[in-house]
Formats: C-alpha cells, structure tokens, sequence
C-alpha cells in the first residue's frame, strides 16, 4: 500500500477493508451485522443482459425477504396510531395502493409525510416491515405518513421501468393534496431513503415543471441514489471508492439503473436521476433536508445535491448520521435507538416547520 493513502478513510486508504473492519462502524452496528446472514445474490456483470438484471431484482428482494419475519416479530404494537389502506387511480389506468398511518387520537390538523420506500426504484414493497414501522414511528411522533406502493422497475411489483414508479409517486402526493381537509392534514412533506431519496426529490421536480409545486410544503431526503453514475464513478463522488462494499456496491447498483432505464436514454435526465438537475430546475423548489450516511457510497452525491440546492437559493440544510452505512440509522431502530430517534426527530421538526 502507498503510505501517503495509508490514513485515508475507508477503502481509499486499504481497498481490501470491508465495513466490518472499518473503525468509523458504530460498533453495535458492527455486531448486528456480523449477525446476519450473508447476502446471496450476487450481481450480474458489468454487460449482462436485462433479463439477468431482473433476476437479480428478484433474487435480491427473496433474501431481503429472509429477514422479514424476525422484523414483524420485533415490531412494536402501538396503540397511539392508526392504519388504514386507500386505493386510487394512477396516471397510466393503473391502481396505486396508499397506506396511511395516523395519530390514533388527532383533534386538529398536523403535517403529512408522503414517503416513497427504498429499493432503488426496482425493488421492494411499501407493505415490507422495515417501512411500515418507520410509518408507524413517524404516526406515534404524532404526524399523518401516506406510503405510495409505486411500481418499481424490477421485482415482485415490475417490470416498471422509468417514469413509471415517479408517475405513481406525483399521483399520490396530488390525491393527499387534494384530500387535506379529509386526512386532516396541515401540510406535506415528501420523503423517502436511497430509491426513495429520489423518488421525493424527483417528484417535486416534476411538480415544479407541470405546475402544481404548492402541493408541496418540504422535502426531506435520506441518503438519495441520485446519480446513476456507479459504472464508472466519477472522481468528484468520492465516496463510491471509499465506501463501495459497504453494504451497498457499485457493482450492485449498476444492474439496478439496468432495469430502471433499460435502454439508457435517461442518464441525464433529471427527473431520472436528479443530481443532474440545473440550478434553474431547481430554483424556487420548497425547503429541503438531505441527510446522507458516513459509511454509504451515495454520501457525495446527497452532499453535491445540496450544495446545488444551495447555489440555486433553495432553502436547505444537511447533516450526517455518523458511523452508519447506507440508511444505517433507520433500519436498525433496536440496535441503533439512539440514531433512530435522532433521524425521526429531525424530519419530524423539519415537518413541523414548514407543514404547520
């Protein structure tokens, strides 16, 4: 190894480090992780075929689904909130599930979060577990959550690809608007982790371009995949060297763009992949929060966003869960109780802010 990258973080300074050997891991993630099983789908090559990139989708969410079981075992049963399931009309003549979450006891108005479930925009469910008890967290906090069940490209809900799932997510956040008075519900929030991340931001793009911004109050967005540029990096982003492995992999991640824009004609799209938005798309978009993770290969990509937000006059702020890889502070709620809080705090206030 050159000594001058020795005291480089992550696998810039070793690239044979792995996230259980690097110091910065929050040593309880640490052993929860050492826990779990091990991944077993593998991603295809660089040049595979779209099929094997769909099967990767599905192969990816049957062992994401292995853990689904321990995680409703471990979910709290709240009194405090309420479920229900709405189904309206889509855009395309398709039907989107909504699962709403509220206050069990609300005598007046508060802040809605639409939020718009991880998975890269081709995997997952907004019914799988790990969202509905972030729902449920966000309803005992005391706000009204709406999970979209968008289509995904890939997956047990595809195959989907761009701008379908974004065409669900816009239908959805214009059904809440429209029904304010009967959620009771003071103002929105979209938000959403990773796929999610973009989802939101994308959404409120879309908004802007086709008119109807007022429908939303903020955006908050947990370490969004916003770039699609994980085939060949670039050097600006960093962190898709040091952190690659980590949980999440450029490798992994290339298949997934595959099945989201098959043919390749949206990279520079930003309704696509937001990163490459202009100041002028931005401009005049509401107030957003971008949080990103130390240990994620997307922490650059959510940081350049918001400094692109900043140059645009976008009010906006960011902050950093330490020690976590990606969305490491809102998967592990009982390893982490400390970390969970302080993110659902954050979007919490930030909702309260700008929703009331």
């Amino acid at each position: 190894m050159n000594d001058n990258l020795k005291h480089f973080p992550g696998r810039l300074g070793n690239p044979t480090l792995t996230l259980l050997d690097d110091p910065r891991l929050d040593p309880r993630l640490k052993a929860a992780l050492q826990m779990a099983p091990a991944q077993t789908a593998q991603p295809p090559a660089a040049d595979a075929s779209l099929e094997d990139c769909l099967a990767f989708c599905s192969a990816f969410e049957d062992a994401s689904a292995a853990g689904h079981e321990m995680q409703w075992a471990m979910m709290p049963k709240l009194d405090s909130v309420a479920r229900r399931e709405e189904i309206i009309a889509g855009d395309d003549g398709n039907e989107i599930r909504l699962y709403i979450h509220a206050p069990a006891q609300q005598s007046g108005p508060v802040p809605c979060i639409v939020h718009t479930h991880g998975g890269g925009m081709v995997l997952m469910t907004a019914a799988d577990p790990v969202f509905v008890r972030w729902r449920d967290a966000l309803a005992d906090a005391g706000l009204v959550v709406v999970g979209v069940e968008f289509r995904n490209g890939g997956g047990k809900l595809g195959n989907h690809p761009f701008p379908a799932g974004l065409n669900d997510c816009a239908a959805a956040t214009r059904w809440v608007h429209a029904n304010r008075a009967a959620l009771n519900i003071s103002g929105i929030v979209i938000s959403g982790e990773s796929g999610g991340g973009n989802l939101c931001i994308a959404t409120t793009l879309k908004a802007k371009a086709e008119g109807w911004l007022d429908a939303i109050d903020g955006v908050y967005a947990f370490c969004p995949y916003i770039s699609g540029a994980y085939a060949q990096p670039p050097a600006e982003l960093l962190s898709l060297q040091e952190n690659d492995g980590y949980t999440l992999s450029c490798a992994t991640m290339v298949p997934l763009v595959r099945v989201y824009d098959p043919d390749g004609v949206y990279s520079d799209d930003p309704l696509a992949w937001p990163l490459a938005a202009s100041e002028e798309m931005l401009a005049g978009l509401p107030a957003h929060v971008i949080s990103v993770n130390e240990l994620d290969p997307l922490r650059d990509e959510g940081l350049a966003f918001y400094r692109k937000l900043m140059a645009a006059g976008v009010s906006v702020a960011a902050r950093t869960a330490l020690g976590t890889p990606h969305a490491g502070d809102l998967m592990m709620p009982d390893v982490v109780p400390e970390v969970f809080a302080e993110s659902l705090g954050s979007v919490c206030a930030f909702a309260r802010r700008v929703a009331s």
